[in-house]
């Protein structure tokens, strides 16, 4: 069962630098990459919701709105449909919290198209051409390169 459940990966970049980042396997099976997307969407708004209130703390501000960019039109949808659907039952309730953050202004979600979609370099193989611009994009460079 391990190798069915899909991966999540989150990148956070306030101001432009990335200053953290998670590549983790989802505790359940999806049964569709919409739930799978919808889960992972879950994930980074509970991580970026924890990160926004630490960077308010640290430089005394007011905690900030932030963007989660998700690649899959239908998980997308879901996250900004506060209504429970009949086909969304079986989605175990704490992952609906991302609906209360888009909801309570906390999260705004965004499409992004799946040749951009940067957290991709961690949740899935890729080949070298693409792994290599992926990392460019991120601003990841190897050891001893400038």
């Amino acid at each position: 069962m391990e190798k069915r459940k899909s991966t999540t990966g989150v990148v956070f970049f306030p101001g432009g630098n990335i200053i953290t980042w998670s590549s983790q396997k989802q505790r359940v099976v999806s049964l569709s990459s919409c739930e799978s997307e919808y889960i992972a969407a879950a994930t980074g708004a509970c991580q970026g919701v924890r990160l926004s209130r630490l960077l308010a703390d640290l430089t005394r501000s007011d905690v900030k709105k932030f963007s989660l960019f998700i690649d899959n039109k239908s998980a997308l949808e879901l996250c900004k449909n506060p209504v429970f659907h009949e086909r969304t039952k079986h989605i175990d309730t704490r992952y609906h919290y991302i609906k209360d953050c888009v909801a309570n202004g906390v999260v705004d979600v965004e499409h992004v198209r799946t040749d951009e979609q940067l957290a991709d370099i961690l949740t899935k193989p890729l080949g070298r051409v693409r792994f290599i611009e992926l990392r460019r994009q991120l601003g990841v460079v190897r050891a001893g390169q400038d």
